[in-house]
C-alpha cells in the first residue's frame, strides 16, 4: 500500500497515460515528467481525494486540460508543462483549489486568461500561490488577482504580448524569481533606481522587451540578471556595487554607452559577462583578463580600443573570450596559453597585428579560434616537429584566419594534426562554448555563445554549435602553392574557404572524400587542370565557388553539380558545360585543348582594367599591366568590385 502513495516514472515511457493509473487507492503523486507520453489526460474523474501532486511536464500530451482535475481541492501541485494541451484556460477555474501552492501551464498551446480582469471590482484568489508558470501561455496583460499573492517567488510569465508599464506592485512580491522576458513592455514604474525587492533575486529577465532608459538593479543583488535585447541607455553611477552575488549579467543588444567601468571586478561572484552588441568605449579593464574569475567574457561590437593586458597567470578560468568588431590594437596576449579551459577564442575584427598565435597549440579544449579581419602577417603556424607538442590543436573545429595578411605555403603536415576534423561526430556531442545550464531552484537559465562564419556565400550565425559544424576560412590572404591533398583527411569538414588567394596547380581529388562539406569557395585564385570528378561525391555540398581560376575541361555532371549555375564557374575561359549554356562543350573557340583560349581571356580582363583605369590615369593602368603575370585572377577578383563600383558612380 505506502509504495504506492508515490509513484514516479522518468525512464522514457511512450504511449498513453492509462486512466487506471488513478484508480490507486492511496495515490498521494504522480510524477510522470520527461517521457515520451502522448495523448489525451483521462483519468482524473477516477483519482482520489488524497491525490495532492501532478507532474506531467515534458511529454507530448495532447487535448485540453480535462474539467475533472478542478474538483480535486487537495492538490498541492500541477505541472503539465512543455506539452501540447490545447484550448482556452480560465486561472478562476483554480479557485476552488484552496491548497494549490504550485501551478505551470507553459510552453503548450493554451490561451490562458482570467476572467476576473474585466471586472471593475478586484477579488483574490489562488492566493497562496508560491510559484506560477504561464510562459508562452498567448497572455496580454497581466492578471490583477497577481497583487494580492503575497507569497509567491517564482513567476514566469515570458514568451507572452504583454504591453504598456510592469507596474509598482510586481516589485513589493516576495518573489525570487522573476521572468518577464519576451514580451513588450515598454516601461517600468519605480520610485527609485533600484529595485526594491524585499528578498535577494535568483533570477531577474527582463531581456528581449522594449525597455529604455536606466537599468534597474535589484537592492539586495541577484544571481542572474539579463536586461538583454531591449533599448536600455545608461546605468546607475554605481551600478557595479549591486553585483555583490551576481554570477551571471547580460545587458547584451542595447544603447549603453561610456566607459567599462574597473569596479565591475569587485563582482567576485561572476561567472558569465555579456556586454555585447552595446557603444562601450575605452579601454578594457585589465582585470577581465587578469586572474579573473569569470568563465564567459563577452564584449563582441562595441567602440573598445587599447591594447590586452599580458599578465595571465595559470588562475585564468576562461572558457570563451569574444572581444570581434572592436578597436584592439596590439599582440595578442601570449598569457592566453595558461587558459587551459578556454573553448573560444573571438578576435575578428580589430586592429591586431601579430603573427600566427602557434603558442596557443597546447590548448587541449579549444574548439573555436577567430582571428579574421586584423592585420596578422607571416605564415600559417608550422607545428610540424615541435616535440613539446604531443597533439596540437587536438579539439580545433572552426578556424577564421580570412581577411588577414598572411602569406606563403600551406604545410601538408600542418592539417594532419586537426583531429577533430577527421572523424564522424554524431549531434548528441556538448554545444560548444555553451555553458552549462545554470539551474537556481526550480528555474534555469542558459547562456549560449554565437559565432559568425561565411556560410554559403553569407556571413551567418551559428548558435547552438554541436561537434558536427567545423569550418576553415584562410580567404583574402595572400597564400600560395599548391593545396595541400592532405585537406581530404578533414572526413568531418563542413566549410572549406581558400578564395582570394594566389594558389597554383590542381585541384586535389581528395578533396572529394571530405564528403560532409556543404560549402567549397576556392574562386578567385590560379588554379589550372580539370575539376576533379571526385567533387561530385560531395553529396552535401550547397555551395560552390571555383569562379575566376584557370580551369578548363568538362564540368563534372551529377545530380548536386547540376544545381549549381554559371556563377559557380565563371571566369574560367577554358570550362564547358551545360552550367555554361554560351560554351557549350565542343562548340565553342573557348572549349579544351585551344590553347590561345587563356590567352584571350587574360586579354579582355586586363582591357577591362584598363578601360576602368583611365578615369585614375595612365599610370595606375600601367601598374595593372606590369603586375598581371604575377597576381593573375587573384587581382582581377579584387578589383572587380572596385571596377563596379566606379564605372556606376561615372
Amino acid at each position: 500500500g505506502e509504495t504506492l502513495s508515490n509513484l514516479m516514472f522518468s525512464i522514457v515511457l511512450p504511449g498513453e497515460i492509462p486512466p487506471s493509473i488513478f484508480s490507486l487507492p492511496i495515490l498521494n503523486r504522480l510524477d510522470l515528467s520527461f517521457n515520451q507520453l502522448s495523448g489525451p489526460i483521462q483519468g482524473f474523474d477516477k483519482a482520489g481525494p488524497q491525490l495532492e501532486t501532478v507532474r506531467f511536464k515534458n511529454n507530448e500530451l495532447s487535448g485540453f486540460i480535462p474539467k475533472a482535475i478542478f474538483q480535486l481541492t487537495s492538490l498541492v501541485c500541477i505541472d503539465v508543462s512543455s506539452n501540447n494541451l490545447i484550448g482556452s484556460v480560465d486561472l478562476a477555474h483554480f479557485r476552488r483549489l484552496n491548497y494549490l501552492t504550485v501551478l505551470h501551464l507553459s510552453y503548450n498551446k493554451l490561451h490562458v486568461m482570467a476572467s476576473e480582469d474585466n471586472n471593475p471590482v478586484e477579488t483574490s484568489y489562488l492566493d497562496g500561490l508560491h510559484e506560477l508558470g504561464l510562459a508562452s501561455c498567448k497572455i496580454t496583460q497581466l492578471p490583477r488577482f497577481l497583487r494580492h499573492v503575497d507569497r509567491i517567488w517564482y513567476l514566469d510569465l515570458s514568451c507572452n504580448k504583454i504591453s504598456g508599464d510592469i507596474p509598482n506592485w510586481i516589485w513589493e512580491t516576495r518573489g525570487s524569481h522573476l521572468n518577464l522576458s519576451h514580451n513588450m513592455f515598454t516601461g517600468m514604474q519605480l520610485n527609485s533606481d533600484a529595485v526594491p525587492f524585499n528578498t535577494p533575486m535568483e533570477v531577474l529577465d527582463l531581456s528581449f522587451n522594449r525597455l529604455s532608459g536606466m537599468i534597474p538593479m535589484p537592492k539586495l543583488s541577484g544571481q542572474v540578471l539579463d536586461y538583454s535585447n531591449n533599448m536600455f541607455s545608461s546605468l546607475l553611477p554605481n551600478w557595479t556595487t549591486y553585483l555583490r552575488d551576481t554570477i551571471y549579467l547580460s545587458m547584451s543588444k542595447n544603447n549603453i554607452h561610456g566607459h567599462v567601468s574597473p569596479s565591475i571586478c569587485n563582482a567576485t561572484e561572476l561567472d558569465v559577462l555579456d556586454l555585447s552588441y552595446n557603444y562601450f568605449n575605452g579601454p578594457i579593464p585589465p582585470c577581465f583578463i587578469e586572474n579573473t574569475p569569470l568563465s564567459f567574457l563577452n564584449l563582441r561590437e562595441n567602440h573598445l580600443k587599447g591594447m590586452l593586458p599580458s599578465n595571465i597567470t595559470t588562475r585564468c578560468n576562461l572558457q570563451t573570450i569574444d572581444l570581434h568588431g572592436n578597436k584592439i590594437e596590439g599582440r595578442l596576449p601570449r598569457g592566453l596559453s595558461n587558459c587551459t579551459d578556454l573553448e573560444v577564442i573571438d578576435f575578428g575584427s580589430n586592429k591586431i597585428a601579430d603573427a600566427f598565435p602557434s603558442w596557443l597549440r597546447g590548448l587541449p579544449n579549444l574548439s573555436v579560434l577567430v582571428l579574421r579581419s586584423n592585420q596578422m602577417y607571416g605564415t600559417i603556424g608550422d607545428i610540424v616537429g615541435d616535440t613539446k607538442c604531443e597533439e596540437c590543436f587536438p579539439s580545433l573545429q572552426i578556424i577564421d584566419l580570412a581577411s588577414n595578411n598572411f602569406s606563403g605555403t600551406l604545410r601538408p603536415q600542418w592539417f594532419e594534426q586537426l583531429k577533430s576534423m577527421m572523424a564522424e561526430f554524431n549531434s548528441s556531442g556538448k554545444p560548444l562554448g555553451t555553458l552549462d545550464t545554470i539551474t537556481i531552484n526550480n528555474g534555469e537559465h542558459l547562456y549560449q555563445y554565437s559565432v559568425e562564419i561565411m556560410y554559403k556565400g553569407a556571413d551567418m550565425p551559428f548558435g547552438r554549435m554541436l561537434t558536427t559544424v567545423t569550418a576553415i576560412d584562410f580567404s583574402k590572404n595572400s597564400l600560395e602553392g599548391t593545396i595541400p591533398e592532405t585537406f581530404g583527411s578533414l572526413v568531418s569538414l563542413r566549410v572549406l574557404s581558400l578564395s582570394h588567394n594566389a594558389f597554383t596547380g590542381k585541384i586535389p581529388a581528395q578533396l572529394g572524400s571530405m564528403t560532409d562539406l556543404e560549402s567549397l569557395d576556392l574562386s578567385c585564385n590560379q588554379l589550372s587542370g580539370d575539376i576533379p570528378q571526385e567533387l561530385t561525391d560531395l553529396t552535401f555540398l550547397g555551395s560552390l565557388n571555383l569562379s575566376y581560376n584557370h580551369l578548363v575541361g568538362k564540368i563534372p555532371q551529377s545530380r548536386q553539380f547540376s544545381t549549381f549555375d554559371s556563377s559557380s564557374f565563371e571566369g574560367n575561359a577554358g570550362l564547358c558545360g551545360l552550367q555554361l549554356p554560351k560554351f557549350p562543350c565542343g562548340s565553342s573557340p573557348h572549349s579544351p585543348g585551344v590553347a590561345h583560349g587563356d590567352k584571350s581571356s587574360r586579354h579582355i580582363d586586363v582591357v577591362l582594367f584598363l578601360f576602368v583605369g583611365l578615369g585614375f590615369g595612365v599610370g595606375f593602368a600601367a601598374a595593372i599591366v606590369v603586375k598581371w603575370d604575377r597576381f593573375g585572377r587573384s587581382f582581377y577578383c579584387k578589383c572587380k568590385s572596385l571596377a563596379y563600383l566606379i564605372t556606376t558612380r561615372r
